[in-house]
């Protein structure tokens, strides 16, 4: 993929909770990323391994007990350092799009989806004047496949699919450089998955519009379960596990005849229905017990003494055993 300035970088990005009995809880652990202009990185993993606690990290809505480490830089405002006044006036809607794991929990139950819309509307974007903003809400409900029938219901009469999608309307309007997407999918049917992911992908592939450049671009965080979404729309893929980013590799590679390199993302892959479906054996370690090494040793089938070391954190993988990249020529033999 073509080198692009990164719209988002994180560096070391580490979040603690710290628990009664002053036991600390690693949720995320020395996190390295960038997402450049144009493009989608999603952010794949079982539930609980960290992937929500990066976002609230990133959006500043972690809880107070929560102790943050590192950096993550979007434009020139380092997200980590930011107060609760910037995240709430500059980045939240506007530097920063979010399509929440839980719609419920974002919508205001006592409002229609039409009024929230239009809310929005006015609050992001120069539009103004009762008919415009009508017109506006429309066309975001429309964007988000939210029907246009259903705008003046309130979010306690709608499917959570329904809310979903009212939630992903309102994440668009505001066109943010960065749409941070937790779980977009939740509650869809196959067909409004793809709709859904080809339309946070639309967002990303309009930098430059406006006359701008390459560095006024959009880019996309998609936290997801869903790995055939991901396919579908992902540029790269970044598999978390027990906190920590084990691989960060292209999707095509990821998807490919070759496989991820880590034990782990390719135990994900088997896992699914169209190939192998067999399911990675036990469990995750608790995040509040982790162990010296590598984290996935006791359910790893290539485990060794070594793995009782951290293994090195590279660009592409973090592990003492990892597959090997097969060429084209190895493929074909």
């Amino acid at each position: 993929m073509t080198e692009r300035a990164p719209v988002l970088s994180v560096r070391g990005l580490s979040v603690r909770f710290l628990m009664p009995g002053a036991r600390r809880v690693a949720a995320v652990t020395d996190a390295h990323f960038d997402v450049a202009a144009g493009e989608c990185l999603a952010l794949i993993g079982e539930s609980g391994c960290g992937k929500s606690v990066l976002a609230s990290a990133l959006l500043g809505l972690l809880p107070g007990n929560a102790q943050t480490a590192g950096s993550a830089v979007l434009g020139d405002l380092d997200l980590l350092a930011a107060d609760e006044r910037t995240l709430a006036r500059t980045v939240r809607g506007r530097l920063i799009g979010l399509v929440p794991q839980s719609p419920a929990a974002h919508l205001t139950p006592v409002r229609t989806i039409r009024s929230q819309l239009e809310e929005t509307v006015a609050e992001l974007t120069a539009v103004r004047g009762r008919a415009a903003l009508r017109t506006a809400a429309e066309a975001a409900a429309e964007r988000a496949a939210f029907p246009v029938d259903h705008l003046d219901r309130h979010p306690h009469e709608l499917s959570g699919g329904l809310a979903q999608r009212a939630a992903t309307a309102l994440a668009l309007v505001g066109d943010a450089p960065l749409l941070l997407a937790d779980e977009p999918t939740t509650g869809l049917d196959r067909d409004l998955v793809d709709r859904t992911v080809d339309e946070l992908r639309r967002h990303v592939d309009h930098a430059g519009r406006k006359g701008g450049t390459a560095a006024d671009g959009r880019a996309l965080l998609m936290i997801t379960h869903d790995l055939a979404a991901a396919e579908r729309v992902a540029d790269r893929i970044a598999v978390m596990y027990a906190g920590r980013i084990v691989e960060l590799t292209d999707a095509t590679d990821f998807f490919g005849s070759g496989g991820p390199r880590h034990p782990y993302s390719r135990g994900l892959l088997d896992a699914l229905p169209d190939r192998a479906f067999i399911p990675v054996p036990g469990l995750p370690p608790e995040l509040g017990s982790l162990p010296d090494g590598c984290a996935f040793a006791p359910r790893c089938d290539r485990a060794t003494d070594s793995c009782a070391v951290l293994p090195p954190r590279t660009a592409a993988v973090a592990c003492h055993h990892p597959h090997a990249v097969l060429t084209e020529a190895a493929d074909r033999a």
